[in-house]
């Protein structure tokens, strides 16, 4: 595979003397806008299986054929004006929080050294945690744009957009409307991130050492490989309490907490309550992490 060749444009980025960190928010950004363009369609099919009651769906292709029929193609679209500027500001402080956390681990060890996997995913889970101070908010309302169902002749929707949402929570419930399901993201993007951006890693320093190449060497086609090696290592590490989090944000029924969510789950569905919306998201998953991984370098490569 070739290295990619970034010519003149790279060379007038120098001139902008960023800091570490400006380029990993810049970059981050432009991989959460392709994340989400990307992996939007799936995401819709996932959280209606999560959060419907049993029996609505057969699975991801029935979700998929009713959506379509029912409300048209840009339904697949819908409640993506949150997540398309909201998802870009995560991603971007999930990449800046990251890098800062690589320094830290990186200032006492010698030139050229490794980070262990520990810290990795030590690095990858305050990523991952700094990032549900906006993540949890913009799910929560994206679910809730989402799941809300197309009004009947006469009727007005629920929801008139992300702003309306978010008034609407908070008139309801305060601030607590808006953080609903906090407890559940911060776990899931705790371990989750310390999983995404640990197999990321290692599967760059991979290709590096058996290659004998440098990081900004390595084949776009490599970052996009790695980066879905990355979305299933997060996807197999969290998705119970991904499900656990939708079902508690959508309202689709009455829990005290997430504990209380994953007990009624269990009981009212078993195993399988757990695992829908899990087609979609494997499929989803290599797409939308391979976008997101690939913009971030290249935007990385452009800026130094």
């Amino acid at each position: 595979m070739s290295e990619l060749s970034l010519g003149p444009q790279a060379k007038r980025a120098n001139r902008l003397n960023l800091s570490p960190t400006q380029k990993e928010l810049l970059a981050g950004t432009v991989g959460g806008v392709a994340q989400v363009l990307v992996g939007q369609p799936f995401d819709l099919v996932k959280v209606l299986q999560q959060t419907s009651p049993s029996g609505t769906y057969k699975g991801p292709l029935d979700v998929a054929v009713k959506v379509f029929k029912n409300e048209g193609p840009r339904a697949f679209y819908k409640g993506t004006l949150t997540p398309l500027l909201g998802i870009g500001a995560c991603v971007s402080i999930q990449f800046a929080a990251f890098g800062a956390a690589k320094r830290y681990f990186t200032q006492d060890k010698a030139p050229g050294q490794n980070l262990s996997m520990g810290e990795l995913f030590a690095a990858g889970a305050f990523a991952g945690v700094a990032n549900t101070i906006l993540s949890g908010p913009i799910e929560n309302i994206r679910i809730k744009l989402q799941g809300q169902p197309k009004p009947k002749a006469g009727e007005q929707k629920l929801y008139n957009g992300p702003l309306d949402v978010a008034s609407k929570l908070y008139r309801a419930h305060g601030i607590k409307g808006i953080f609903q399901g906090q407890v559940p993201t911060i776990w899931r993007d705790g371990l989750g991130s310390g999983s995404y951006f640990a197999a990321y890693e290692a599967t760059i320093q991979y290709v590096c050492k058996t290659q004998n190449i440098a990081r900004d060497q390595i084949s776009p086609l490599w970052a996009v490989g790695s980066g879905m090696v990355a979305g299933y290592a997060l996807w197999f590490s969290v998705y119970p309490i991904d499900v656990v989090k939708s079902k508690i944000q959508s309202g689709a029924g009455v829990y005290s907490g997430m504990v209380d969510c994953f007990s009624k789950t269990w009981k009212n569905q078993g195993l399988k309550g757990f695992t829908n919306g899990l087609i979609p998201t494997l499929v989803r998953s290599p797409f939308a992490n391979g976008a997101t991984f690939l913009f971030f370098e290249l935007t990385m490569r452009a800026l130094q």
